[in-house]
């Protein structure tokens, strides 16, 4: 066939890319037979070598799984295809077109393909999408942004995913590099399909798992297993992972990485989905996973933020603010109490003699303990740092008789840290009675077992 002479009338960058058809239905041998002047001179300012007509296809594009199934649907299937992705690796965007071509060979199709690349994304290009994938991308959209209660927008949007997909289950899984865990977010499971929540399969062991992921999907957007012969493909590539889909009774995924200002969030996937509708599935999940990022990323943010204002940065417990808060919501009855409830203040005796003599380090080591111990001997109470060397303990369904035995147990725990000593003041709040008054009389109780301390331990009186 004269491709030359097709070639000649396109003014984009454009190719013939030949695929090869096995007996068995399997495609191979993708090669490109001809290009066309603006195509050889980008493969000579790219990659900085001239373009060798009928050349194995990766010798001058990225090897693509996805890619490589969109030559064959055209080719083989008559499929005009058009999609516009990210190239993340490449930190480039692609915009391509393949025309299926009549072919005079057995078992050998042809398409053209046609494309662009530029380093930044065209907004005009991202919105040219069918009105059905439009449609359900910006109902994800609405969703998300139009909810007070961020989880359950997301538990909702997971739901519509899986039915455009028509998928077993859809994930939502977040990962956290630094801390070497992942979280599932959110899921939607077919009513019968048999497959468990992923919650019983996060665990250390899957996180390293979600580690081989970035290099199996590689250059490609997303990761697509349709069938035996994919599954097979895994097998060779990441046999970790395909054994693991197996043993849950997966037979086909869609997967793409949420990726934000160049990081990976985590990934989204579905599960057995319904494979005829693989390019549909891939163009509206392609799309959506941007908007998705981009929504997790501002919740990861405002739960930082949230983290910030209410949780003291060297202890780990609660701070001030979340104590104050909560006093608020007791004393305005929008708090639940379990009556009666005991208050607990705790300070530290000699903090500043350790400040003054080991420095504020050592201080800080014993602040991180008590809060430990506070927390270990409390762990049906919150624990709040009311500020310096003070802390705050409430906790509910306990009467004179438990709050006793605790301090006694809190004192003892003390004992064995070398410069940790607590005075320590208790009150039992009883049904209807005023919150403030019981933190009163609990901090007189405090200052009552402190002045009884350095009255023994004059050496470690505050000067």
């Amino acid at each position: 066939m004269d491709f030359d002479s097709l070639l000649s009338g396109y003014k984009a960058k454009t190719c013939v890319i030949s695929v090869e058809r096995f007996p068995e239905g399997g495609y191979g041998n993708m090669r490109i037979v001809a290009g066309n002047k603006a195509h050889c001179d980008d493969m000579l300012q790219t990659i900085g070598r001239p373009f060798v007509p009928d050349s194995p296809y990766e010798a001058y594009f990225p090897k693509d799984k996805n890619f490589e199934d969109f030559c064959y649907r055209s080719a083989f299937l008559g499929q005009p295809l058009h999609t516009y992705v990210s190239l993340p690796q490449m930190g480039l965007w692609l915009n391509m077109f393949l025309i299926p071509l009549e072919s005079d060979r057995e078992n050998v199709g042809y398409c053209a393909y046609t494309y662009d690349v530029t380093p930044e994304a065209d907004s005009e290009q991202r919105a040219s999408l069918s009105a059905e994938t439009s449609s359900a991308v910006l109902k994800t959209c609405i969703k998300l942004r139009g909810s007070d209660n961020v989880r359950k927008a997301f538990y909702e949007v997971i739901e519509d995913i899986r039915q455009i997909c028509d998928s077993d289950l859809c994930c939502i899984l977040l990962t956290n590099q630094e801390e070497r865990t992942c979280f599932n977010l959110c899921e939607a499971i077919k009513e019968g399909s048999g497959l468990l929540s992923m919650d019983n399969y996060v665990t250390d062991a899957f996180f390293a798992i979600t580690q081989t992921w970035e290099d199996t999907i590689g250059d490609s957007t997303c990761i697509i297993i349709k069938d035996e012969r994919d599954m097979e493909w895994l097998k060779t590539v990441n046999p970790r992972w395909q054994a693991s889909l197996s043993a849950a009774g997966v037979s086909s995924i869609v997967m793409f990485p949420l990726k934000y200002n160049g990081s990976t969030l985590g990934y989204m996937w579905a599960t057995n989905f319904n494979v005829s509708n693989t390019v549909k599935i891939k163009e509206t999940l392609e799309l959506t996973t941007f908007f998705i990022a981009s929504e997790i990323a501002n919740y990861q943010l405002l739960q930082r933020l949230e983290t910030l204002s209410s949780v003291d940065m060297l202890t780990g417990v609660k701070n001030r603010n979340k104590m104050n808060a909560f006093v608020d919501d007791v004393i305005n009855g929008k708090a639940e109490v379990k009556y009666p409830y005991a208050v607990v203040f705790a300070d530290l005796n000699g903090l500043k003699h350790v400040n003054d003599e080991n420095g504020h380090s050592a201080g800080d080591q014993i602040l991180k303990k008590a809060a430990e111990i506070l927390c270990a001997t409390f762990p049906d109470g919150d624990v709040y740092r009311a500020g310096g060397d003070e802390f705050m303990v409430i906790a509910m369904g306990m009467d004179e008789e438990m709050v006793e035995e605790r301090r006694k147990r809190l004192k003892e725990q003390a004992a064995a840290v070398h410069d940790l000593y607590f005075a320590i003041g208790t009150h039992v709040v009883r049904d209807n009675e005023d919150i403030r008054i019981a933190m009163r009389n609990a901090d007189q109780g405090m200052y009552a077992d402190k002045r009884e301390y350095y009255s023994t331990h004059p050496d470690r009186r505050i000067r």
